[in-house]
This record gives C-alpha cells, structure tokens and sequence, in this order.
C-alpha cells in the first residue's frame, strides 16, 4: 500500500468511513492505488469525496 503520507487527507477520512471501501483499495496493485489516490487529490468539497469513495468500485 502507498505511503499514508500520500493520501490526500478528505479521502483518508472516507475510506475510514466506508471500510468494505478501504478492503478493496488495499488489494489493488499499487499503480491502481495511485491511480485513484491522484483522481483524490483533483477533489475539492466533502461531498465530491464522498461520491468519489463510494463510486471507486460500482
């Protein structure tokens, strides 16, 4: 898994909050870890986060 130095902070505190969410992140390669993690820090509101986190896997 990345370094958690590297999460963008919003989207740390919504993995935390969607944990089936974080199972699945952290079974990714770490190249599609940090493909997500760099869509992350693009977002801007909590809400956007939100939806971001709960869509990564539909």
């Amino acid at each position: 898994m990345l370094d958690n130095k590297e999460f963008p902070i919003g989207f740390t505190m919504e993995l935390a909050q969607h944990s089936d969410v974080l199972n699945r992140f952290s079974q990714l390669s770490q190249q599609d870890q940090q493909s997500i993690v760099e869509e992350a820090r693009l977002i801007k509101s909590h809400n956007q986060m939100r939806d971001f986190v709960e869509s990564i896997f539909k």
